[in-house]
């Protein structure tokens, strides 16, 4: 049992499960929660002779535009049959149909989720250079989908994806007059200044990382399935080229909480941010030469998610786990560094203004709206 799960949602889930033949059997499942998501939930549901993935949102209330299942089911679905690895899309159903809350039920990718370190038998150099550069391939083969074809021309709206993008991000921290924090003003203002215009348009996954795919199990260095695809939508790739290798640790620099889910990246045999990017560019033939801008704009972004929920914390309504200043500062400081700035200045000790009116009470990464696409 667990806590996101009422009893009769359990039996709701089991009996769905059943009349499809995904659980075969009888007696209990065996619900666990994997995954370390704040937004999204993800369980293991063991039964029987079946064994599935079921992706729902948290608990209702949820805000409108969150958590959007069957929006992520869809997307999932449509890339069955190209050379991104994704999971089986099994079952799906609306909101009041099984639960009260939309979900998805997909195949169980087997491997390893690598974080901190690599697992034997992964943990050779060799090994782990394939999976470095099987992170970049997958990517490029991403950004390579005819989406329109794939029949999501609807989902995003990528013209103008950088500023639209920049100026939703800001939002989240600005005062009542629109204006950042003064820790947050000078990034934001090289940034504005030098918007690129975007590079294509593709699917961008938009948290893509290592943390985020599962490994197959054996060498060959491969990826099995890319997961958490909630944020998924159409824009520039190059967006996820930064994002991704602001995730990828650097030795010898200092590092930022997303850079610590990734230390792994750190061990022998791993490419280099460097060496990721130029395979990414072999692969693609596309410039990057406005990369930085790119991974400034991801190291900021994550620097406003952060500090918006530092911010909810310190009204009593978040995780704790935010509640350290020095979260924010550490993406402040890499995305300063990748622009080229002096150190940001040290937060105000007053900044914690309220969340503007129309952003909603749900961690903000989990609510993309018609603006941000």
């Amino acid at each position: 049992m667990t806590d996101e799960w009422t009893p009769e949602g359990l039996e709701a889930l089991t009996r769905f499960l059943r009349e499809r033949g995904l659980c075969e059997g009888t007696g209990e499942l065996d619900v666990r929660r994997i995954g370390d998501g704040h937004s999204n939930l993800t369980f293991l549901v063991s039964g029987g002779t079946g064994r599935v993935v079921v992706r729902r949102p948290p608990p209702p209330p949820t805000p409108p535009g969150a958590h959007d299942m069957l929006r992520e089911a869809r997307l999932v679905d449509a890339l069955r049959d190209t050379p991104v690895p994704v999971a089986t899309v099994l079952a799906t159903a609306q909101a009041g149909e099984v639960i009260d809350v939309p979900f998805y039920v997909m195949s169980f990718a087997e491997g390893p989720v690598v974080t901190i370190s690599t697992p034997s038998p992964l943990d050779t150099p060799a090994t782990r250079r394939q999976i470095g550069e099987a992170l970049v391939d997958v990517l490029a083969d991403l950004h390579a989908i005819d989406w329109q074809a794939a029949g999501l021309g609807d989902l995003g709206r990528p013209e103008g994806f950088n500023a639209r993008h920049l100026r939703r991000m800001g939002r989240l921290v600005a005062d009542a007059d629109g204006a950042p924090p003064p820790h947050f003003a000078v990034i934001e203002r090289w940034l504005a200044a030098h918007v690129p215009p975007e590079s294509g348009a593709s699917i961008v996954h938009n948290d893509y990382r290592i943390g985020n795919v599962v490994l197959a199990p054996d060498a060959p260095g491969r990826i099995a399935a890319v997961l958490d695809w909630e944020l998924a939508t159409i824009g520039d790739p190059l967006f996820d080229v930064g994002y991704f290798l602001a995730s990828v640790p650097e030795a010898d620099s200092p590092r930022t909480p997303t850079e610590d889910l990734g230390t792994a990246l750190l061990e022998e045999g791993y490419p280099t941010r460097k060496e990721l990017a130029d395979r990414y560019a072999d692969r693609t033939g596309r410039d990057l030469s406005n990369l930085d801008w790119y991974t400034a704009l991801a190291f900021w972004k994550l620097a406003a998610l952060y500090e918006y929920s530092r911010r909810r914390t310190v009204r009593g309504v978040g995780d704790p786990y935010y509640a350290d200043q020095k979260l924010v500062q550490a993406f402040l400081a890499a995305a300063h560094r990748t622009a080229g700035l002096d150190q940001p200045p040290d937060a105000p000790a007053d900044v914690t203004e309220p969340a503007p009116a129309d952003v909603t009470e749900a961690a903000p990464e989990a609510v993309p709206d018609e603006e941000t696409r």
